[in-house]
């Protein structure tokens, strides 16, 4: 029984978060979230509350991801911010879900993803005391450029895309590497 509980709590979670990336939390509904996961409506608000408790797990699964799949190396940040990109091209709903976090939902912090911004932010400024990178911004200012570098594909208009006219994934990927060195260098 425990085994089709969790199966249940992963079909709800990935549902909610195709429906998240497509509709935001406001606009999400969920008997579209319940139906998508072969689920009931009743399984939402009994594993997560409500539908903004399901957002949370949402979010923080996501946190998770990108903190796993893209670590810092202090001594290749144009390759975190170029893995970065990557993996926003990889789950093209991260970056609409993290807008619309940024957007409804933005006062609700997620403790790992503060974690790691301090942490990474502190491993940045032992470089820069070390002269290995720029110190024309400060770490956490220097961190933050990084990884909205990394969205520059994901967050763009389509006007911009247009006039940018990004060939293939290779092609975006070194732009972003060498926008990340002429920061760091």
């Amino acid at each position: 029984m425990e085994r089709d509980a969790e199966a249940t709590k992963r079909r709800l979670i990935a549902a909610g978060r195709a429906e998240f990336a497509a509709h935001g939390l406001n606009g999400a509904r969920v008997d579209r979230i319940a139906a998508a996961a072969r689920s009931n409506k009743a399984q939402i608000y009994h594993y997560f509350g409500n539908k903004a408790g399901l957002f949370d797990t949402v979010w923080n699964e996501l946190v998770e991801q990108i903190v796993v799949n893209v670590p810092l190396d202090v001594n290749d940040l144009p390759g975190f911010a170029a893995g970065l990109s990557d993996l926003y091209a990889e789950y093209p709903d991260i970056p609409r879900i993290v807008t619309w976090q940024r957007l409804e939902h933005g006062d609700a912090l997620d403790e790992l993803g503060i974690t790691e911004v301090r942490n990474r932010s502190a491993a940045i400024a032992e470089m820069q005391a070390k002269g290995l990178v720029s110190t024309r911004f400060e770490p956490r200012v220097l961190f933050a450029l990084l990884v909205h570098i990394a969205m520059l594909w994901a967050a763009s208009n389509p006007e911009v895309l247009a006039v940018l006219d990004p060939a293939d994934r290779a092609q975006r990927r070194e732009t972003i590497h060498r926008i990340a060195a002429a920061l760091v260098e």
